[in-house]
């Protein structure tokens, strides 16, 4: 166990958790119901890295560990999945337990650009803290290399189509790293004849707000796509992320 406590836990926090056990019998993840059977483990694609195992981490919230895994790596090695989840004979709900523990973590203390992803994003609209100008260029740019193939001659990209049948979300990295990707949905929906368009704000299809656990900032972003679907009159999303 002590290969994943921070070395800011101390002895008498520990016996602390041990003492507020039952504090954390109300969550509602059925974590004490766990029979370390490991058959999350053996599902589990990132098992073993840095010594995570969900089994481990499932027990250290069943024993009251709370401060333990919040301090742990562990939670952010999880790529929250589902596999564990659905192979648990006990019907645990690991990954939810996960985002339990992830928003439990300092906000400034969530590691890697999450974080500042997701301050980004509740400013801006999108992880990237991408200008409005500058999203748009770059999807007209896209457009037009799309036209530029056979069979796609007039091809452009419906931005702020009001009563559209379809919006989509647009992931960050397709319009930072990957924008070859944007064609291949673009192309589907040419060649099926739909009506679709993106909103021109609020287009972020990355919701880091879940992956870190924070529910409130989750909450704002859904709610910011709801609102483009509402004042572009368009009753169907589709959210690839």
């Amino acid at each position: 166990m002590n290969e994943i406590l921070s070395e800011n836990v101390t002895a008498e926090k520990i016996q602390l958790d041990r003492i507020d056990h039952d504090a954390f019998r109300a969550w509602p993840f059925a974590q004490d119901c766990c029979i370390t059977c490991a058959i999350c483990s053996g599902s589990c694609p990132v098992a073993g890295v840095d010594g995570f195992d969900p089994r481990k981490l499932v027990r250290l919230a069943s024993l009251g560990q709370i401060d333990q895994a919040v301090e742990s790596r562990w939670p952010w090695i999880c790529t929250l999945c589902g596999k564990c989840e659905q192979v648990c004979p006990m019907d645990i709900h690991i990954p939810d337990l996960v985002r339990r523990i992830r928003g439990l973590r300092d906000r400034d203390r969530v590691p890697g650009i999450l974080h500042k992803g997701i301050e980004a994003a509740l400013k801006t609209g999108n992880n990237l803290g991408l200008p409005k100008d500058d999203f748009v260029y770059i999807l007209e740019d896209v457009a037009a290399e799309v036209a530029e193939e056979p069979g796609f001659e007039g091809f452009t990209v419906p931005i702020d189509k009001e009563g559209a049948n379809l919006l989509t979300t647009i992931h960050n990295k397709l319009v930072n790293t990957h924008t070859e990707d944007l064609k291949h949905w673009w192309k589907i929906f040419h060649a099926a004849g739909e009506d679709w368009t993106i909103s021109s704000e609020n287009w972020e299809g990355t919701n880091w707000g879940f992956f870190t656990g924070d529910d409130d900032a989750m909450k704002t972003m859904t709610g910011r796509i709801v609102e483009q679907m509402a004042r572009l009159k368009i009753k169907n999303l589709m959210w690839p992320e």
